[in-house]
């Protein structure tokens, strides 16, 4: 059985006062002519990049499809993908600290799960509507890992997943109200798109959504338990909450991270007050071990959402499990009685995607591959604190394992009751993206320039690769 690949908790609070004194820091960043001069690398070495990108702009809102992407100066074309790293359309290769959001923790592309998935095309093609051995042999498998998972209904995606488990918790609670954490990104489903990415902005993004469709969602301040208690009272006055959800290392993976003991207060609270727990482990399920976080931290939600790693990286990568009296809600067909939680979905737990995760945790498992990737988070983890020091620079780094967080800018860290927020907020956001473009010039790709997720192929000679190219662009910014 592998281990978990945090080797020491992150000093929440050293760590929030850090990302504090960022948010009033000028920028410390990379100037116009800097710029200028990585563009300059683009044209020369990325030019097939560039053309492809004009083509997709063409046929395409906006010219990219993946949220994840790099969009300055344009959108790299990448067509190829192995172990720790990425291969683009001019030939030029990148350390791949972006590992598509998170799931293959195994490194790109696993030679042993690839031969499991064209031998199962070869003999059933990735869809057939009808019941395959590879459903049941993964629900079997994620119940072995994490025994809080009595049943798995598998999904297309994450957004998919958090759908249906706040239905289900409606159905089986009778109650309405949800609350999440201010911050997380539970996929883009109407009544989740509150409170993204930064605490307290509430319907921000929600342009398209009818106000409706979000007067059942509620958000508290990451850690704030009394605000959690506040919401839970307040709640009950009109019905109930149904369900708590929440990313269990904090909100974007750890950007505003979680306490030790924010999980366990949180599963008391929700007991209390009769509400379901609800874990989004799309990103920590299996990354931080095979126990997923609820392992972790020794707490049971009552319900979990998965997704990109229970597919090992291939489409069709999304679920919810839990307590079976809860999963019963799924059960039945057109002529169910009862409270049902329909779900759907033509994909849905295609062999394609059921054996690919089947595979993807057995190879996990068998080469202990979350301790290994949090081993390579560590190594880099040091390697930027190395640097930041080096250079006196303001920046933030600190990882969960194999979650490793670098904050330059403290854009994600804003709050609202600053009255220079939306001074700020263009600004820090912009230096997001100048920093995430320099880091793929000197051959590294970042989530947003701020969010590194390492793997077991990520070896040390890769990691410190890495960390000479961080100091290749931090050796640039201007000293204060």
């Amino acid at each position: 059985m592998s281990s978990y690949g945090i080797s020491q908790y992150p000093d929440v609070p050293a760590i929030e006062a850090q990302l504090e004194k960022l948010t009033h820091t000028p920028l410390r960043t990379l100037t116009p002519e800097q710029l200028a001069d990585y563009h300059a690398w683009y044209e020369e070495h990325a030019p097939g990049s560039k053309q492809a990108a004009a083509e997709a702009e063409a046929v395409i809102p906006g010219g990219v499809q993946h949220n994840l992407a790099l969009n300055d100066p344009w959108p790299l074309a990448v067509v190829r993908a192995e172990g720790a790293y990425l291969h683009d359309v001019d030939g030029n290769r990148y350390i791949d600290f972006l590992q598509a959001g998170g799931p293959t923790v195994l490194g790109s592309n696993h030679p042993a799960v690839r031969e499991h998935v064209l031998e199962l095309l070869a003999d059933c093609g990735p869809v057939t509507g009808m019941l395959h051995p590879s459903e049941t042999r993964l629900a079997k498998l994620i119940h072995d890992f994490m025994p809080a998972v009595h049943k798995f209904r598998m999904l297309g995606s994450g957004t998919e997943a958090v759908m249906a488990a706040i239905r289900a918790a409606r159905a089986y609670t009778g109650k309405n109200h949800i609350i999440k954490v201010g911050g997380a990104y539970h996929g883009w489903s109407d009544q989740v798109v509150y409170g993204l990415r930064i605490p307290g902005t509430g319907s921000l993004e929600a342009a398209g959504i009818p106000a409706n469709a979000l007067s059942a969602t509620g958000e508290t301040a990451p850690g704030d338990l009394d605000a959690l208690r506040e919401r839970l009272t307040a709640n009950a006055e009109t019905g109930g909450t149904a369900a708590v959800l929440l990313e269990p290392v904090g909100p974007e993976s750890g950007t505003h991270p979680a306490a030790l003991g924010f999980n366990a207060a949180v599963r008391e609270l929700c007991d209390e007050f009769g509400t379901l727990l609800i874990f989004d482990e799309v990103v920590t399920g299996f990354r931080l071990g095979m126990g997923g976080a609820q392992g972790y931290y020794g707490v049971a939600p009552d319900l979990t959402v998965f997704g990109k790693c229970v597919a090992g990286g291939y489409p069709g990568a999304g679920g919810v499990g839990g307590r079976e009296e809860v999963m019963a809600t799924f059960a039945g067909g057109l002529t169910a009685a009862g409270q049902r939680a329909l779900t759907g979905g033509t994909l849905s737990a295609n062999p394609l995607s059921c054996t690919a995760g089947y595979h993807t945790l057995v190879e996990m498992d068998r080469h202990d591959a979350p301790a290994k990737a949090g081993a390579a988070g560590d190594r880099l983890r040091a390697g930027l604190e190395a640097l930041i020091g080096k250079y006196d620079l303001p920046y933030v780094t600190y990882n969960f394992g194999s979650i490793v967080h670098l904050h330059t800018s403290g854009v994600l860290h804003l709050s609202l009751t600053d009255p220079e927020f939306f001074d700020k907020l263009g600004p820090r956001k912009d230096m997001l993206g100048h920093m995430s473009m320099a880091f793929a010039a000197e051959g590294v790709i970042t989530l947003a320039g701020s969010r590194i997720y390492t793997s077991m192929a990520d070896t040390d000679d890769i990691v410190d690769d890495a960390v000479a190219a961080f100091d290749r662009v931090f050796e640039k910014i201007t000293p204060a």
